[in-house]
């Protein structure tokens, strides 16, 4: 397997994720562009629109200014006040560099013009943070009068903050939207994947959507239904060459009983009485694929693990129970019994002796722990031993009755009643067999 580069490492693991990021990232990107052409249109707008008019401003406030008497130009100065322009009669402050930046080299050649070479000025920055600057021209009287300018563009309005926010908002939203509509399929597709059933019992996909996804559904319903015609095939062969075989296993066995006694009929019976055997649990285990045929019904957890418990009791076998579930259960009650009856058989035939616990997990599950003090399963055999005519040759072997196909069968059963079958070594030696009803199945008294 191909190790994940280093930036891989960073993205995020789920498919919403990412496409959430992709999207985003790129919404963003073209927003932000987007914003930062037209802002810096308006700003060339902007300082364009400024120097032209305080170009015009200033030729107009000083022609004025000439033809006013003496006496009436103070008076005229608050009425030619701009915004980023204002009229000082003086010298104002001399000291101090020419303009640097462009917009005010800009401003001053513009002035300049408007005002003529008859009219000489001289420019000088009074403050750099703010910008300021003045520029110093003389009346046709040699009046001096002193142009006090601030650069200054058109702020920002108050409500585009509030814009660019909603606007976010609007992109976050879609991008939730569609993030949703392309990955809810896929989960759909996952949820159905992983309660998939062998026997086609299985939760069917709605083929509604994209034609991409109404494909990909017809192919997954059409993969299901082929898988459980497959295993029902398979299934339908065990159980036929299991009923065939019952009626010449049980001739021979019939004319092995009128044979002499001998070593040789003893070891003949032994084998036909192991075949029979062989051949009911082949049986029960294709009948046991159909468990979910069965209906549901709504049984007392406690009396009934009683019930079954007290059953093997009253044949002397040593199995005991302990603790209470307290609850209802909605389950299929003999494909429940069979399955707790497989484990204690187990339990009795490894062991000798069985202990079954249960016990209520939260609100919405119950547990069942058939325990036994046998010689366990090594650790890396506990998945195989659930498959079909699977046998530990050393501690588990034909010698104790075992064909391979209890813990099959129990598995297949638990899978039908919506169950999990799990086993583990037991603290101290043995083995523990954990069966738990999933959420949904529990009703609470």
């Amino acid at each position: 397997m191909n190790a994940p580069s280093a930036w891989a490492r960073w993205l995020p693991r789920t498919m919403a994720a990412r496409l959430s990021l992709i999207l985003l990232g790129g919404l963003l990107a073209a927003h932000a562009l987007s914003f930062g052409l037209l802002f810096y249109e308006r700003h060339e707008a902007a300082s364009s629109m400024l120097m032209t008019n305080v170009e015009h401003d200033v030729g107009v406030a000083v022609n004025m200014l000439d033809r006013l008497p003496a006496s009436e130009r103070a008076g005229a100065l608050p009425i030619l006040h701009r915004r980023t322009v204002t009229y000082l009669l003086g010298r104002g402050e001399t000291a101090g560099p020419p303009p640097k930046s462009a917009l005010a080299r800009g401003m001053t050649e513009g002035i300049a013009r408007a005002l003529g070479p008859e009219r000489p000025i001289v420019a000088n920055v009074v403050s750099d943070d703010p910008e300021q600057f003045q520029i110093h021209v003389a009346l046709r009287d040699g009046t001096p009068l002193t142009i006090d300018v601030q650069p200054s563009l058109m702020p920002v309005a108050k409500w585009l903050p509030y814009v660019l926010a909603a606007q976010l908002l609007v992109l976050l939203a879609c991008t939730w939207a569609a993030v949703r509509l392309a990955t809810r399929p896929l989960e759909r597709l996952a949820s159905a994947a992983r309660t998939l059933s062998p026997s086609g019992e299985g939760a069917r996909l709605s083929s509604v959507g994209p034609a991409e996804v109404t494909e990909a559904v017809v192919a997954f319903n059409s993969m299901q239904d082929r898988i459980a015609n497959y295993t029902r095939e398979r299934l339908q062969i065990l159980a036929s060459i299991s009923h065939d075989l019952q009626t010449p296993i049980t001739r021979l066995r019939l004319r092995a009983e009128t044979m002499n006694d001998s070593p040789e009929r003893e070891r003949i019976m032994e084998d036909l009485i192991h075949m029979q055997h062989l051949v009911r649990e082949g049986i029960a285990y294709a009948r046991s694929a159909h468990g979910a045929a069965e209906p549901m019904v709504r049984i007392e957890m406690d009396a009934f693990l009683e019930s079954l418990v007290a059953d093997y009791q009253d044949v002397g076998k040593r199995v005991d129970l302990a603790g209470r579930a307290g609850t209802h259960v909605v389950t299929r009650l003999q494909a429940l019994r069979r399955v707790v009856g497989n484990l204690i058989d187990n339990a009795l035939a490894y062991a000798g002796a069985a202990e079954v616990e249960v016990a209520s997990v939260g609100n919405d599950r119950v547990r069942i722990v058939i325990a036994d003090r046998g010689p366990g399963i090594p650790a890396e055999e506990l998945d195989k031993v659930m498959q079909p005519f699977y046998r530990l040759e050393t501690s588990r072997n034909r010698d104790t009755g075992g064909t391979g196909l209890g813990l099959a069968i129990a598995q297949q059963l638990t899978a039908s009643i919506g169950a999990t079958l799990t086993l583990r070594n037991r603290e101290g030696g043995g083995l523990e067999a954990i069966v738990e009803l999933p959420v949904g199945a529990l009703v609470t008294e």
